[in-house]
């Protein structure tokens, strides 16, 4: 069991680390490509933030534990709205300026009721994640077509400075997103090995791992991101990466790890995880778009709830973990 400890523990550290070395490197790569800087942060940085869970998932429903990649793409979708939204609001409030982000916000949620649609039957089949992977090829399609489109939106000015900041040679970037991508699969199977391991000497679901313990781990590299866009006050950029990453959970995560294993799904999760889910995506999205024509903002004590609802839920699942019964 400690060994298995220490691999989770060593597995989480080194795969936060290789990610943002990951996000560096390819971010820095497209920038030499002379992509703008709003097609950057949508695709490339999006990608990268959301490399950990699909390596991590693709990796658990290869050696068949399809459960662990679904609580691992779901419970990082809680994670970052709720603890890492809540947490940064509660440091500084959030005034959406981004009209990018408000498009974003509706269809998050109509990718959220696709997998709870798909949930309904029990189970997620090749056709779903074919479903899920083709809309993922559309939602790419889309964000091209908006990175190209939006140009002088506040969340491109935001991107544009984060990319002045941490650019590079060619060849150093090269190095950076090779070793990182190599780093990325390493600590993933490491961590892969310490959170089974562990889920079967507590006699726990591998469902209940994924959504707790690597969902917060692989929710690390957006934690990181989210707290430097607060102090250089971009907000736009900390909550474009959270629906970035929740749009890249759901469709790919979910779509890369239900194509390499079908999975059973317990009734559970549909009402217990994809409700959370769900309803978190719904109090994002009123938050930021705004009712009544006001601007769109996320006070502390709106954030402030959005901790209590992960402390809640966190706190469920591991009193369902200490009492199965």
């Amino acid at each position: 069991m400690l060994m298995a400890l220490l691999a989770v523990i060593a597995g989480l550290a080194l795969l936060v680390w290789s990610a943002d070395r990951f996000v560096d490197g390819a971010s820095a790569t497209a920038t030499h490509a002379g992509m703008p800087p709003l097609l950057i942060g949508m695709l490339v940085i999006g990608f990268g933030t959301s490399a950990p869970e699909m390596v991590v998932s693709a990796l658990a429903a290869s050696q068949g534990n399809p459960g662990l990649a679904l609580g691992n793409a779901y419970g990082s979708n809680i994670t970052n709205i709720a603890l890492i939204i809540g947490l940064v609001a509660v440091i500084s409030p959030i005034v959406v300026h981004s009209q990018v982000v408000r498009k974003e916000l509706p269809v998050l949620l109509g990718i959220t009721l696709l997998a709870g649609y798909q949930l309904i039957d029990g189970e997620l089949s090749r056709m779903d994640a074919w479903v899920l992977l083709g809309a993922f090829a559309l939602l790419m399609g889309w964000s091209i077509v908006q990175g190209m489109r939006s140009r002088g939106d506040k969340l491109e000015e935001n991107y544009d400075s984060e990319l002045k900041e941490h650019a590079m040679p060619l060849k150093k970037a090269l190095f950076w997103l090779i070793l990182g991508l190599v780093l990325l699969v390493v600590s993933s199977r490491v961590l892969v090995w310490g959170a089974v391991f562990i889920a079967q000497s507590l006699g726990v679901s591998d469902l209940i791992i994924g959504l707790t313990v690597v969902a917060i781990g692989t929710s690390l590299p957006e934690l990181a991101s989210a707290l430097a866009a607060v102090r250089k006050n971009e907000h736009d950029l900390a909550l474009g990466n959270v629906i970035g990453s929740g749009m890249f959970n759901t469709l790919a995560v979910v779509g890369i790890a239900a194509g390499i294993m079908p999975m059973a799904v317990e009734p559970v999760v549909l009402y217990r995880d994809w409700m959370v889910m769900a309803a978190l995506t719904l109090a994002l999205l009123v938050m930021c778009i705004g009712l009544k024509g006001k601007q769109g903002r996320i006070n502390r004590l709106e954030g402030g709830a959005l901790m209590l609802a992960y402390v809640s839920y966190t706190g469920y699942l591991v009193y369902t973990m200490i009492n199965p019964g």
